[in-house]
């Protein structure tokens, strides 16, 4: 049954058993929200739940988001449990790095059937249990503001999920419901770590201004202050979070070398 108190928030977080999704659970909960976790990774989520050990705070919801049924069912077990719903955060993603003459159908309709149907399918879901002041904030990607190699299916999906995210922010800010997207660049998660070589993380160091890769803390905390009365008027605004890496044009390690 829904919680009778009126005093609390509800944060749902998709992709939320790992990384910045977990990070933004983390967020939302040290702000006195209770939260609903929504994954496809079962045991993941399982062993996150027990990790966190608040039975009265978190939900854990398995669930592919590029299934309408099984969001459907999410949505309702939220309900259930919460009654409410005054942050949902689309972070479920996925990627495949190849080149275009190499990415099957398959893999393309993967990449697009979860970073944006995925995001389509949830707002469409939970935005019924929001009101007023509520806000959806979607995880697109610095690679949806600027092609890169071997992104032709994450990429052009996360381009797309900026486009919807202004779409949400139009129709559902006429009911007071915010809608905005940020764009992370390179984030200091264990799938960076697995992903890019020693030589990838150089050509990052060498385009980024701050020189450094980002924290999933700092993207969350970005993400919170967009789902804040802090950020009450910002809406279907996307936000690059990437220490100046989509700002930035060729010269960066020349400067470095002048500088030094």
């Amino acid at each position: 049954m829904p919680s009778t108190d009126v005093d609390f928030r509800v944060a749902v977080v998709t992709g939320g058993a790992r990384g910045i999704g977990l990070a933004i659970g983390h967020w939302f909960l040290a702000h006195g929200y209770r939260v609903a976790l929504v994954d496809i990774d079962a045991e993941t989520l399982g062993r996150t739940e027990a990790a966190l050990a608040r039975a009265d705070d978190v939900l854990a919801v398995h669930c592919d988001v590029s299934d309408p049924e099984q969001v459907g069912r999410a949505a309702v077990a939220v309900e259930r449990r919460f009654g409410r719903v005054d942050a949902l955060v689309n972070n479920a993603g996925v990627a495949v790095f190849k080149p275009i003459a190499q990415t099957s159908y398959a893999e393309w309709r993967h990449v697009l059937g979860t970073n944006l149907d995925g995001a389509f399918l949830c707002t469409q879901a939970f935005t019924p249990l929001m009101r007023q002041g509520s806000a959806v904030v979607n995880i697109a990607s610095i690679s949806g503001l600027r092609a890169s190699t071997l992104r032709v299916a994450y990429g052009t999906s996360k381009a797309a999920l900026i486009h919807l995210t202004k779409q949400q922010a139009v129709e559902l800010g006429t009911i007071g419901i915010r809608a905005n997207v940020i764009a992370p660049g390179p984030v200091e998660t264990d799938m960076a770590k697995l992903v890019h070589s020693v030589a990838v993380r150089s050509d990052y160091y060498d385009a980024i201004p701050l020189g450094r890769y980002g924290t999933a803390e700092e993207m969350a905390a970005t993400v919170g202050f967009l789902c804040s009365a802090d950020a009450s008027f910002i809406n279907g605004q996307v936000l690059a979070v990437d220490g100046g890496f989509e700002a930035a044009g060729v010269g960066l390690p020349t400067l470095r070398r002048n500088a030094a």
